[in-house]
């Protein structure tokens, strides 16, 4: 998942949509594309439930926020697939019934169970999911040059790299890029991506979060970002015809975002049903496509246009899933080690 996203401005308050006195609501606990008026308008118009939302980034800040909160206070969640199991451990989400949701359609290496169950019993469901890889202007760049993932450290691309400041994405790609399987990485392979952090970061105009990245590609000030996607470029391809993403040939590190009901709720009836929305075909089409970001809907069905089709490269999904991990998962130890590498690297 993007870990830093576009700002919504009523991030910091419930949202709440206008709808006749007594009628149902529910409150969500959410990433900012949840907030996009119009995908949350297609369930409360099925449902006349509706659904009072609050965004947040980090699972830590959402830990922090639901410590401060009744039991009751909220009844959905959704939260990255790989903290899954640290919010079940938490005892904070529900078990879910498989059969209320599509799991057919959706793909085998999205479905994760060994991330979205515990125990046999599934407590989240896949919703939407992208790609921390290679996003590009290919007027400058074409893009079977945007696929070597090479290109972030050749010297030819002195000045002309930004790289999205999250260490773990990144960080995952320079392993896969050598060789390795990002959730099997060990201390002992820290000084070879080291090495390679290091040469992208001479090549690097600048190391930023999501906004600064992409007004960086979309200003020309840089011609690439490492760690960028869909997620940074694909709602600006409008205005920004020459702006692209695409997954490097070794492959790469894939974000994915999970959503379930929390154990407290008293409204799992209601909950539930958003979930349903969630993974239907018109609901996988508007969050895939929020103004908040875009991402790839987990649902193979979804209801999307030929052109949102292309812009999110729906034709390759096959070959990219088969070459893409999930972020990686690493111990207490070898994360503060990840991340003093980058602090070390990226403040130089």
């Amino acid at each position: 998942m993007p870990r830093a996203i576009l700002p919504v401005a009523l991030s910091v308050a419930l949202l709440v949509p206008a709808l006749p006195a007594g009628a149902q609501a529910i409150n969500a606990l959410v990433w900012c594309d949840h907030t996009d008026a119009a995908f949350l308008k297609g369930f409360t118009d099925k449902t006349k439930i509706k659904v009072n939302v609050k965004d947040y980034e980090g699972t830590g800040t959402a830990l922090a926020l639901l410590e401060q909160s009744r039991p009751g206070d909220w009844d959905v969640f959704v939260v990255d697939s790989t903290d899954v199991r640290r919010v079940v451990e938490r005892k904070l989400l529900a078990e879910l019934d498989a059969r209320d949701f599509p799991m057919a359609d959706i793909p085998e290496a999205v479905r994760l169970p060994e991330y979205h169950s515990v125990g046999g019993k599934l407590y989240a469901v896949p919703e939407k999911y992208g790609y921390n890889a290679i996003a590009f202007d290919k007027a400058k760049l074409p893009g079977d040059k945007a696929r070597d993932i090479s290109a972030l450290w050749n010297p030819a691309s002195k000045g002309k790299v930004a790289i999205y400041d999250y260490y773990l994405p990144v960080i995952g790609q320079i392993a896969v890029a050598l060789g390795r399987k990002p959730q099997s990485l060990t201390a002992a392979d820290l000084p070879a991506i080291k090495e390679k952090l290091k040469a992208i970061r001479a090549n690097a105009a600048l190391v930023g979060d999501v906004t600064t990245s992409q007004t960086a590609l979309a200003t020309g000030q840089v011609v690439m970002v490492a760690g960028g996607g869909e997620f940074l470029v694909a709602g600006l391809q409008a205005e920004k015809p020459s702006l692209d993403w695409v997954l490097p040939d070794v492959g790469g590190i894939r974000w994915q975002q999970a959503i379930g009901v929390f154990a407290a709720s008293k409204k799992k009836k209601e909950a539930t049903a958003f979930v349903r929305y969630v993974l239907s075909p018109e609901g996988q089409a508007k969050l895939a496509t929020s103004s908040c970001y875009w991402g790839m809907p987990a649902n193979s069905k979804a209801a999307l246009t030929n052109t949102q089709k292309k812009t999110l490269r729906w034709d390759e999904q096959p070959k990219f899933l088969a070459r893409s991990y999930p972020y990686p998962s690493p111990s207490e130890s070898l994360d503060k080690a990840m991340q003093d590498l980058w602090a070390e690297v990226l403040q130089k």
